[in-house]
């Protein structure tokens, strides 16, 4: 009989984690991710392509199959292990390409597609929940589509406490899954742990550092507003430089 192989545990770390990370950090994380995406820019531009194709790919499939409404939360599901990737090999003296940055070995193997199993989990669960609010404030009429839900939300005092109530929620979700994915997917690229482990992790240092990850979050979220007004052509170069900035983010975190 063919036995399941068990969860290989983590390796003992020769470091620490750090508490009260001083919120003017995020600035420098920022300037580090800026500092990677110009060594050996085309990799990086190159990567943005890919993401601002896949991007425009799902924009059009999801209007095609009238599934406007779960536009945003399919935005959060997007990964950028490539850029943590080159960041890794910049910082370790090794060749950067863009082959090494699509095809990544991470030392935790395949707990990273566990954990994006469980971070696709998360995002269909959080649109099921916004399917609900809907039908909670506004009955079991079809989506009207984005260009008619604004008057919707904007005019009428129902659509205003569906903002509120579903502002509330959304945020929850949000803050969950930007908690349990800050630092494990760069946890699980460089050492050996497990998904869960990696993901409990991640939430207790946002918790720990609370400051700086909350100025880190606004910096993200501002940036990444940037890129998506400009008809999602910013995300060629927003999308790396976070992406590099959220290696450093993690490596901070060491010590």
């Amino acid at each position: 009989m063919t036995s399941i192989p068990a969860v290989v545990p983590p390796l003992p770390r020769a470091y620490s984690w750090k508490r009260n990370v001083p919120r003017a950090a995020a600035y420098d994380w920022l300037s580090a991710g800026w500092r990677d995406f110009t060594i050996q820019p085309a990799a990086s531009i190159s990567y943005g392509v890919l993401v601002f194709l896949v991007s425009v790919v799902t924009v059009v499939g999801l209007f095609a199959l009238h599934l406007d409404y779960i536009l945003f939360p399919a935005f959060a599901g997007i990964i950028g292990i490539g850029l943590y990737e080159k960041s890794r090999r910049i910082e370790q003296g090794e060749p950067v390409r863009l082959w090494n940055m699509i095809f990544v070995k991470p030392e935790s193997g395949g707990q990273i597609l566990f954990a994006g199993v469980l971070l696709l989990g998360l995002t269909l669960l959080w649109m099921r929940a916004a399917v609900i609010l809907y039908a909670l404030f506004f009955g079991l009429q079809p989506f009207p589509g984005l260009d008619r839900i604004v008057p919707m939300l904007f005019t009428t005092e129902i659509g205003w406490a569906m903002l509120v109530v579903g502002g509330a929620v959304g945020g929850l979700f949000a803050a969950f899954a930007f908690a349990i994915s800050a630092f494990s997917i760069p946890m699980m690229l460089s050492e050996r742990t497990d998904a869960l482990t990696a993901m409990g992790t991640s939430m207790a240092l946002v918790w720990h550092n609370l400051p700086v990850m909350l100025t880190w979050a606004a910096i993200m979220l501002a940036l990444i507003f940037a890129g998506m007004i400009t008809g999602l052509l910013g995300m060629i170069v927003v999308f790396p430089v976070l992406g590099h900035g959220s290696w450093h983010a993690y490596r901070a975190m060491r010590s």
